[in-house]
């Protein structure tokens, strides 16, 4: 790992020692809540949807494991490899993300297991590699590769988790498609995916798709939509030649699922811990706004952007740190620049590896936020902070936005105003 100790930084800020922080209330935002109960319940159903049960005995079948967390998705696998074992198959478990995980199969099966995805939760092998066979082209050259061992399988589950993308919009974003297009390529094909750039994806995914449903031993697609509160409300299972179909589908259902923020206009957005288990940018600008690339900016209005920190799960990968207007000095000495790097490398996004203007401690961070957004009272600054991006139900918002909160009916307030606590370094409590 790749780390770097910034050094502290003594930056005047005019007037910033009179800024005036305001007094926070704790608030519920109200979503769609519906989910699925017993998942393994559910899952063994949808398996019992598919046609030929005898085609899978004998057969060695792969399983896709993705780097974007997914609640109990060691549940899902595990529910899945055991109905494919009591059809008599032989099912297995790959690392399918690209060029996550540093780009390492050691770092792909590390990154797994930290969603409980090895050989003991899930009850069959799991095979890592960053070995690679071509499997065709497109018609513009780009080759198309798939990973060995899935290859080299009987059969192929894609499964993933179908939401928005992070940098672009298309009928197919994040999801099954993109799975077969990018994570199942590995380190190589990510890359020659991604030189292009995002701009061509929309066009692009449906292309490789065509190829890779064609040339590799796909046999059959899981996908999965998450609500508001991080809970799965759909998962299905579909034959293979259902999946681009109900992959599209899927996407305009995780739309409206989004939990989006009820407040149009903010002026310092603080978020606790970014990462890739939340987003493959980090913090997902489908509610942030901030993209490495166009197509965001209408989502909402937001000044300022403070991020804190990154989480446990994204393994130091500071992407997503580069939307920031601000962070701190103790949040960059915890990026792994190695792997931040590469990942951004890999996407052709040279402008995810930049880092933002740092102070010391949250509280200089904070001041330097308001200090800078401009037009505002500067002792009346909408504020508000969030855990994270897949954390928008209880959030915390400065006590101006109280009259508007009252008006709304998907909204609650949870607490009394309080002010903001800082430890005796300067930064949050």
């Amino acid at each position: 790992m790749n780390f770097i100790d910034f050094p502290k930084v003594n930056v005047i800020v005019e007037g910033a020692e009179n800024i005036k922080f305001p007094r926070m209330v704790k608030v519920k935002q109200l979503y769609d809540a519906r989910k699925i109960e017993d998942l393994a319940a559910w899952t063994g159903k949808e398996m019992q949807t598919l046609g030929d049960k005898a085609h899978y005995r004998g057969k060695r079948i792969c399983i896709t494991a993705g780097s974007r967390g997914i609640p109990h998705l060691d549940v899902i696998i595990r529910t899945i490899a055991g109905q494919l074992k009591e059809w008599g198959a032989e099912p297995f478990v790959i690392p399918a993300m690209g060029s996550h995980g540093g780009a390492t199969a050691e770092g792909q099966r590390e990154l797994i297991a930290t969603y409980n995805i090895t050989e003991e939760a899930v009850g069959v092998p799991v095979l890592s590699s960053m070995e690679v066979v071509q499997i065709g082209a497109l018609d513009d050259g780009t080759p198309v590769y798939c990973d060995k061992h899935a290859y080299e399988a009987d059969g192929i589950v894609v499964l993933n988790k179908v939401k928005p993308h992070t940098d672009f919009r298309g009928k197919w974003e994040s999801g099954m498609a993109k799975m077969m297009a990018i994570g199942l390529a590995k380190h190589k094909g990510a890359s020659m995916f991604h030189m292009k750039g995002f701009s061509s994806f929309a066009g692009r995914i449906p292309e490789v798709c065509d190829v890779f449903l064609k040339n590799a031993p796909v046999a059959f697609g899981v996908g999965i939509v998450q609500n508001a509160y991080d809970e799965i409300s759909e998962l299905e299972v579909m034959a293979k030649d259902k999946i681009l179909e109900r992959d599209a589908a899927l996407l305009e259902i995780a739309k409206d699922k989004i939990a989006k923020f009820k407040f149009p206009q903010i002026d310092v957005l603080i978020i606790d811990e970014i990462g890739k288990n939340i987003s493959g940018n980090g913090h997902d600008p489908n509610i942030t706004g901030r993209s490495n690339s166009p197509g965001f900016e209408d989502v909402i209005d937001i000044k300022k952007l403070f991020i804190r920190g990154l989480s446990e799960e994204t393994h130091h990968n500071g992407c997503g740190l580069a939307m920031a207007d601000v962070t701190t000095r103790r949040c960059l000495r915890t990026v792994d620049f190695d792997a931040t790097w590469i990942n951004v490398i890999t996407a052709t996004m040279l402008n995810g590896g930049k880092i933002p203007v740092y102070m010391n401690n949250d509280r200089d961070a904070l001041r330097l936020a308001i200090r800078t957004c401009t037009g505002i009272d500067f002792d009346d600054a909408r504020v508000i902070r969030i855990k994270n991006t897949l954390s928008m139900e209880e959030i915390e918002v400065s006590e101006n936005y109280l009259d508007e909160i009252r008006t709304r009916h998907d909204v609650e307030v949870l607490s009394q105003p309080y002010e903001i606590r800082f430890d005796d370094d300067g930064n949050m409590l």
